[in-house]
């Protein structure tokens, strides 16, 4: 049997939260899932993350978060980022930058599973080089793992898209995030590494990426400073499901998910 991992993509506030409650154990049962990993950089308010919101989606079933360039945004959060070990942020920030970029994390079955999280530079921050950190990342990750899942947070495909190609071979899987619109170009390359340009989002598809609509139209339109707030209708759970080979670490299969939740 493969180890079979869930990725939600990025988590949008309550809506989101809701999400994941309705329907995790479902896919949990269906798939047999080993191990869930959830970006969770949004999970409070749409912008943040903190202590209590990550311990909800611990609750309802959630392994280990990932997160981006959001994940600074509640600075009450600071402390709780410092300390849990199953939150990881871009392994790519300076050295000085409080957290951890990957971390493992063990299935019920006693599989370890390295957990590395990278963000992307192209229309972002300034940070350090995401494919030189992979490298430097992965070769300590091996060391307990043979599975090695990424979560690359970043804007461009084009930066993705390399990523993956870079990867191939080296870990089980690259997945994008931070987009908030699911891509259809699940596939396994040549090396053994699955990969996805962009999980999507969980959370309000009647919305601009999660926000209300009519403040996102309105920030364009006007070009003038508006408060964002969480949409809440047409709630949906976007994600990938992987099966990967608990030996060699390379993919068996990739399948896209996108469920409707109200």
């Amino acid at each position: 049997m493969p180890v079979n991992i869930l990725f939600i993509g990025d988590i949008v506030g309550a809506p989101g939260r809701q999400a994941v409650s309705r329907e995790l154990h479902r896919l949990i049962d269906r798939y047999r899932i080993d191990l869930v990993i959830a970006n969770g950089e949004n999970a409070a308010g749409g912008f943040g993350i903190t202590e209590e919101k990550a311990r909800e989606l611990y609750s309802l079933g959630i392994d280990v978060l990932t997160s981006g360039n959001h994940v600074w945004d509640k600075k009450e959060s600071y402390p709780y980022i410092r300390r849990e070990e199953r939150l990881v942020r871009p392994a790519n920030y300076p050295p000085e930058t409080i957290g951890r970029g990957s971390t493992i994390v063990r299935t019920a079955g006693g599989i370890s599973v390295g957990i590395l999280n990278l963000e992307g530079r192209v229309f972002m921050n300034s940070l350090d080089c995401p494919f030189r950190t992979a490298d430097r990342e992965i070769v300590q990750l091996k060391e307990q793992a043979s599975i090695i899942f990424v979560d690359f947070h970043a804007e461009a495909t084009s930066e993705k898209v390399a990523l993956g190609w870079y990867l191939d071979g080296k870990v089980s899987a690259v997945v994008g995030t931070h987009t908030h619109v699911q891509t259809a170009d699940e596939r396994i390359l040549p090396g053994g590494t699955a990969y996805m340009t962009d999980a999507g989002m969980t959370g309000s598809f009647d919305s601009v990426i999660g926000v209300k609509k009519e403040l996102a139209v309105e920030r364009f339109t006007s070009q003038m400073p508006v408060r964002f707030e969480v949409a809440k209708k047409d709630i949906r759970l976007n994600g990938v499901v992987l099966g990967i080979d608990e030996m060699s670490g390379s993919a068996l299969s990739v399948e896209r998910i996108s469920l409707t939740c109200s």
